[in-house]
């Protein structure tokens, strides 16, 4: 497995790297210290996993969208200090599949490289709670009784609903991803949520209740 790390803390990178290096399993092909050397790294090196800080010179929210949307060879995992349920939401909802904690382990960082490899979503166990909770609550608290959706609107949710990025969904319905845009800004509209992960767990919310219908 190709794996690249970026961080501002030059002895953590170092460190981090020293670990995976050796390891049969895995190949650190890149390393950064700021957002544009996420953008860079997944550009050029295209590894399969990109471990990246939250808190490097940057916009590194727009850095993580920008790769989850134009690089998807590249799945992205958020190593940070930070275990703010805001954070987490923010960070998921650009495009990282897993939220690891720097105090975590190196076997938690491991499982959640291994996990997120193969697709699946890891968040550290200390803040996982937290944000599945807070992330219900808001999607119920902005519930409406019935949502109505249009034939094609019904389509773009149910690529949502299974993790499609804007891309794959354009390709998918054979439209133009400004188009898929403009039907993802109804979807929240409708749903009354403020972002992508919102959305899913908002739509989840009414599926499950009964309430969720098409014109």
């Amino acid at each position: 497995m190709t794996i690249a790390f970026v961080d501002d803390h030059p002895i953590l990178l170092s460190g981090v790297c020293q670990l995976f290096s050796p390891s049969e399993n895995f190949q650190v092909v890149g390393v950064g210290s700021t957002a544009q050397d996420v953008i860079d790294i997944a550009k050029t090196m295209k590894p399969q996993i990109l471990v990246i800080d939250l808190n490097m010179p940057g916009h590194v929210l727009e850095a993580i969208a920008t790769v989850a949307n134009e690089y998807t060879h590249t799945k992205l995992i958020a190593f940070t200090a930070s275990s703010s349920i805001d954070t987490a939401i923010a960070t998921l909802e650009a495009g990282v599949l897993g939220y690891v904690l720097k105090g975590s382990t190196l076997d938690e960082l491991t499982d959640a490289i291994r996990r997120v490899h193969k697709g699946e979503t890891y968040l550290s166990p200390r803040v996982a709670a937290n944000v599945v909770a807070g992330l219900q609550v808001n999607a119920k608290a902005r519930t409406t009784p019935t949502v109505r959706f249009s034939r094609r609107e019904e389509d773009v949710l149910r690529f949502l609903l299974q993790g499609c990025t804007n891309k794959e969904i354009a390709k998918s319905l054979s439209l133009s991803e400004k188009t898929v845009k403009h039907y993802m800004t109804v979807l929240m509209q409708k749903l009354d949520v403020r972002n992508r992960v919102e959305a899913v767990l908002a739509a989840q919310e009414l599926a499950n209740n009964g309430t969720l219908d098409t014109e």
